[in-house]
């Protein structure tokens, strides 16, 4: 058996390799010079451009795009009306925001458990804690597996409920054929630089609703519009008018960054195709592995996975979770832990939130961490992940 590195043994590669990371090449630096040497860095037509190449990758009819992933969250609150005394079923097994975004404009999110093979949130746990002051549904795709949107869609008509998608990790990912960003009454996307595409910071909305889009494209931009057809007054003094009609944020994305993620979209099938190989490769490792579970997939759901999860099988292991993340670090394979459940955070503690509320998502919690997946990784990397998955494994086996 040969010892972990952690223990005084030889690493299994000399230079360390992280969770994630962006892939950003000389078209992609070309694409922003471009933009940063021409007349609009920001309000410009990039952005436009951008939400136009969006639809056409998501199949939506409208797109707004915002500085990050939360600001879509809070913009699709905004646009469903949410409002004090309301609502919001959500999962907790996913990034504060997704709860967050409720907060922000005084719903109170409810969390709803999940799936134990999925890890995506449960639509029976969704119908069990609908209320009479339920509003919404805030399903998450947890690591860019599509949730069950027929389920979830239908719970949602049921009970007039409006349904908004983090897709967060998504982009790229197909349910029952259709892309994620057409599926759900809003679907919010983050172009962070660890998801599958990036604009260093970026999110967007996604919609077939044209009321919901223009609820979207307000609340984005300080609730201001500079079309005269949209004016509440009729004779403006002069081309200069804009107007102001509900209270909105300034959360535009400037237009390098637009450019940037216009070039990155390009890129998306090429992205989404790698990450489909390094999971198909991680799924073969480590099924024969009792120590690891993996988690499954609904068929529906043609994945562009965002983050690989494996789950440790504790009782078959002498560690704990924490001591199987940092031998792992010390192999040189960094992992990180996706997520400590929202509601164990101080701030919702706080707020009479307690432990236990959905024993599921905890139980999972407790044993899980991501390995590195990003297309940049070669085979020569993902076989080392593989090997100091294994190694510790084979140390810690009881």
């Amino acid at each position: 058996m040969e010892k972990l590195a952690i223990l005084g043994g030889k690493p299994v590669r000399e230079e360390k390799i992280y969770y994630g990371r962006q892939w950003i090449g000389d078209d992609d630096v070309e694409a922003v010079a471009s933009v940063l040497k021409g007349d609009y860095i920001t309000c410009g037509p990039s952005v436009e451009a951008l939400e136009k190449k969006l639809c056409e990758v998501t199949g939506a009819k409208y797109a707004v795009a915002v500085c990050n992933g939360t600001a879509a969250l809070h913009c699709a609150c905004i646009a469903a009306g949410l409002k004090e005394g309301d609502e919001v079923i959500t999962t907790p097994l996913t990034f504060a925001a997704s709860a967050n975004c409720a907060v922000y404009v005084g719903a109170t999110p409810v969390f709803a458990d999940v799936d134990p093979e999925t890890y995506n949130i449960d639509p029976d746990s969704i119908e069990a804690h609908i209320t009479e002051k339920t509003k919404a549904v805030v399903a998450v795709d947890f690591t860019g597996q599509a949730v069950d949107h027929d389920r979830i869609r239908a719970i949602c008509d049921k009970h007039n409920l409006i349904c908004i998608i983090d897709a967060a990790h998504a982009i790229g990912t197909k349910y029952n054929g259709k892309p994620e960003g057409s599926i759900g009454d809003m679907t919010c996307f983050s172009f962070h630089p660890v998801k599958t595409i990036t604009s260093g910071e970026g999110g967007a909305i996604t919609t077939n609703d044209p009321e919901l889009y223009k609820k979207l494209h307000l609340a984005s931009q300080h609730g201001i519009v500079r079309t005269p057809d949209e004016f509440v007054e009729k004779n403006p003094e002069g081309i200069w008018y804009y107007e102001m009609q509900t209270l909105g944020f300034n959360y535009r994305m400037t237009d390098f960054q637009a450019a940037l993620l216009i070039s990155q979209l390009k890129k998306l099938p090429e992205f989404s195709k790698r990450r489909h190989e390094i999971v198909k490769k991680y799924d073969e490792a480590f099924k024969d592995v009792p120590e690891i579970i993996v988690q499954k997939e609904i068929p529906q759901s043609d994945t562009t996975r965002h983050l690989y999860i494996i789950q440790l099988d504790l009782d078959k292991l002498s560690c704990t979770r924490r001591e199987f993340f940092d031998a792992m670090s010390a192999e040189n394979v960094q992992c990180q832990v996706h997520y400590v459940p929202v509601y164990w955070f101080p701030f919702y503690e706080e707020r009479g939130y307690k432990r236990g509320l959905c024993p599921v998502a905890e139980k999972i919690y407790k044993g899980i961490m991501s390995i590195p997946l990003y297309p940049m990784l070669t085979d020569e990397d993902t076989d080392s992940v593989i090997e100091a998955v294994k190694k510790v494994v084979e140390w810690y086996r009881k």
